[in-house]
């Protein structure tokens, strides 16, 4: 299905919210109030969520320029999350331009869930409250 404003504003704000909780459950924070990027083990990352049955993490390229790495946190039930890091490399090597006709036209890449999944690195499964 595709995304609307609303519904794309509504996936913006759970995302946010949610890389904010799952940060707290890593012992981070935010960079900024306005961001999902954090210092974690000294590297600069953004976590990315994804819910149950949406399977792409879209990060834009200004965003990917100054990441060590994208934390892809993918919904397995509940308030649980698996944790896959990928490298920015990686990540633009198997990006695809987002469809979106919006803000969002030509500046965000997708990477699916499958490509964290077999050329990023595992960290843990998180529950957040």
């Amino acid at each position: 299905m595709a995304q609307n404003q609303k519904t794309g504003a509504e996936a913006n704000k759970y995302g946010r919210e949610t890389a904010v909780k799952i940060m707290n459950a890593l012992g981070s924070k935010p960079i900024n109030k306005n961001t999902n990027e954090c210092i974690l083990d000294g590297k600069r990352v953004a976590i990315k969520c994804s819910r149950k049955y949406t399977r792409c993490i879209g990060v834009s390229y200004k965003m990917l320029e100054r990441l060590n790495h994208v934390i892809g946190a993918f919904e397995t039930d509940e308030n649980s999350y698996d944790l896959y890091q990928l490298s920015p490399e990686i990540f633009s090597e198997n990006m695809r331009e987002t469809r979106s006709k919006g803000s969002a036209s030509g500046k965000v890449g997708l990477v699916i869930q499958k490509v964290f999944e077999k050329e990023g690195k595992f960290l843990q499964t998180v529950k957040i409250v």
